[in-house]
């Protein structure tokens, strides 16, 4: 039986449950067909979540219980935080799509983030984001496309590159769930405001780490397409009701003037990977007004500290 008096874990749908971790959630979803009864993990949060992580399952499936798997929408440092402590805990495979796993084996870093798109403080912020990639060695796993993953048979997984290379969503056709990662974001996540209060505003993918915007609009058309009843993502609250599906057609209609940013680093040419990482990535062309936003930044970041001396 959940126990959730702090409302630190909030339902998605029948079988479906989240926790905000800071700014970034993570999701536990109960499997009811394929390997046993037991239930999967999906992303993994900041790095010093492993704890509450732990809790959150053992208040669902009761104490020393365990995921059949972990399954990772995508390997950025928010969604990977705490996977490799779970793991110390958790001898379970870990699944990413292929396009994904560079970054999981230590074999390529992601693209540098673009902290002058989007014009929040976590743009600005996002320079001192991590890239670098972890090293899991075989506990991560590939995702076969065509058959799915074993201990997640219902749910169907989706590609939707764009935000990454190897980015997916997870969709249940049989009450239209939709777990989008980043591929969309149900909070405006370039500002501190929205994303740290979970303001409701169904938005696109974070803009300073989307690094391919044609494909990122392709992603979204892909899974607007799908009709869902319920979108949850990797940022923000979960969205149901009877205007979802015009607020998804709207963010389709309006995706080039709303979501792509009107320069940037990614907007005209876009990093280029495979399956061994990346192969190209477009110069910077903005020096003088990148040093001026991490100048403003680490003002901003000084002034917080010291507000809270």
């Amino acid at each position: 039986m959940l126990n959730n008096k702090d409302n630190k874990y909030f339902q998605v749908a029948q079988g479906v449950w989240g926790m905000k971790l800071v700014f970034v959630n993570i999701y536990m979803i109960a499997n009811r067909r394929g390997s046993g009864n037991g239930w999967v993990l999906v992303d993994a949060g900041l790095k010093g979540s492993a704890k509450r992580i732990i809790e959150m399952a053992e208040s669902l499936f009761g104490p020393g219980s365990r995921p059949k798997a972990i399954i990772l929408t995508h390997g950025h440092f928010d969604h990977i935080g705490a996977l490799e402590e779970l793991l110390i805990h958790w001898d379970v495979p870990v699944y990413a799509h292929a396009l994904e796993i560079p970054y999981l084996t230590g074999l390529s870093s992601y693209p540098p983030a673009d902290p002058l798109v989007g014009g929040g403080l976590m743009s600005l912020l996002s320079v001192f984001y991590p890239t670098s990639p972890i090293a899991l060695g075989n506990r991560i796993k590939a995702i076969n496309m065509y058959s799915g993953i074993h201990e997640l048979q219902e749910w169907k997984v989706i590609h939707t590159p764009g935000h990454s290379p190897g980015h997916i969503s997870l969709f249940l056709p049989l009450n239209t769930t939709l777990i989008a990662g980043d591929a969309l974001t149900t909070t405006q996540t370039e500002s501190a405001i929205y994303i740290l209060n979970y303001i409701k505003k169904l938005s696109g993918p974070p803009k300073y780490f989307t690094t391919d915007w044609f494909a990122a609009e392709n992603s979204v058309r892909t899974l607007v397409a799908l009709q869902p009843r319920i979108v949850s993502s990797g940022h923000g609250q979960v969205l149901r009701g009877k205007e979802l599906q015009f607020d998804l057609d709207n963010l389709l209609s309006n995706f080039e003037e709303d979501s792509i940013p009107a320069s940037g680093r990614y907007v005209k040419q876009p990093a280029v990977a495979d399956e061994y990482g990346v192969k190209f990535i477009p110069p910077f062309k903005s020096g003088f007004q990148l040093k001026i936003a991490i100048s403003i930044t680490a003002a901003l970041i000084t002034f917080l500290v010291m507000r809270n001396i």
